[in-house]
Formats: C-alpha cells, structure tokens, sequence
C-alpha cells in the first residue's frame, strides 16, 4: 500500500504567514508505528523557514520545533496533533512572536 494523502492545507493568513499541513495514511512498520506521517509547518511572511514545526521523520519520531526549540511530541492522533499545532501558531503570534 501507497501513503495516501490524510490532510493537505496550504494557507496565507491575513498577516501574511504561511501555514501548511501534510498528513498521509502509511502502512504502520517499525518508524512509524501508528501509521501516519506527518509535517505541519508555520511560516512567518517574511521568513524561509518554520517558527513551528510538527514532524515524524524518522529517526526522530514525533517531535516539535518552536521558535528555534526541538522538543518530543506526544502524539494522540491526527485532531490532537492538528490542535496543538495550531495552538502552538496562535501562541506565538500572540506574544508577539517571541515564544
């Protein structure tokens, strides 16, 4: 079986950030036990890379970047994983963009 695409969303906010979510439906295997791979990224306008990033490559499994900080991520399914992500997005912007 073929990864088939879960979620694509790709969108500019109106401050001009870009917000990008990508998660595909995998064959479970040893790198990815719960069968989903994922990457949501928070692209601030103005900036080439993510401010927050959510990933599973392997071999680091599910973790997170925000503001320039990798930590692990607890992972509880698709809806969970898209609500922090968010979460984490509006937190940022909400400081200021100093998380």
């Amino acid at each position: 079986m073929k990864a088939k695409r879960f979620l694509r969303q790709k969108l500019t906010d109106a401050d001009g950030d870009l917000m990008e979510m990508k998660v595909w439906s995998i064959p479970a295997d040893v790198r990815h036990p719960e069968g989903v791979r994922y990457s949501l990224a928070f692209i601030p306008r103005g900036h080439r890379h993510p401010f927050v990033l959510y990933d599973n490559h392997h071999p680091k499994g599910h973790h997170r970047h925000v503001g320039g900080r990798e930590r692990p991520y607890d992972f509880h399914g698709v809806p969970g994983l898209v609500e922090d992500f968010r979460k984490d997005v509006f937190e940022w912007k909400a400081r200021g963009r100093l998380i």
